[in-house]
């Protein structure tokens, strides 16, 4: 039988770990994904190089939080 702080401790790792998955798929969006697409829409850099940033905030947030 598990301990309620085991159990806690358990549901922290996951929460973690889905944080980890959340702002690795982001940072692999902002890096290849998001680049591709622009290029493919003839988006300008200035455009493409917000949107990178904004995805990189976003992925430290999800990280962070």
């Amino acid at each position: 039988m598990k301990s309620n702080s085991q159990e806690q401790s358990i549901q922290s790792a996951k929460n973690n770990n889905g944080a980890l998955l959340l702002g690795a798929g982001l940072a692999v969006t902002s890096m290849i994904i998001l680049p591709a697409f622009a290029m493919r829409l003839g988006l300008g850099a200035s455009l493409t190089g917000a949107l990178r940033i904004a995805l990189m905030k976003a992925s430290s947030k999800a990280v962070q939080g």
